[in-house]
């Protein structure tokens, strides 16, 4: 998984898988989400992101179990 924030277009993009786009669908207004040819999500893309969340420039992982 990859995670890219673009300050310049102000946009959070996250990556779960390298396969080629087939289609992308903006699933709610200013989230984009990216599918494969099988129709498995292959990322997505948050627009505005800075006006979304608190500090798109910081992220938190963490595995739960």
């Amino acid at each position: 998984m990859k995670i890219i924030y673009d300050p310049e277009v102000d946009v959070l993009r996250i990556i779960f898988s390298d396969a080629p786009i087939e289609e992308s669908d903006e699933e709610k207004p200013g989230v984009i989400l990216d599918f494969d040819k099988d129709g498995n999500i292959t990322g997505m893309e948050i627009l505005d992101a800075s006006r979304r969340m608190e500090n798109p420039r910081s992220v938190e992982y963490a595995v739960a179990g």
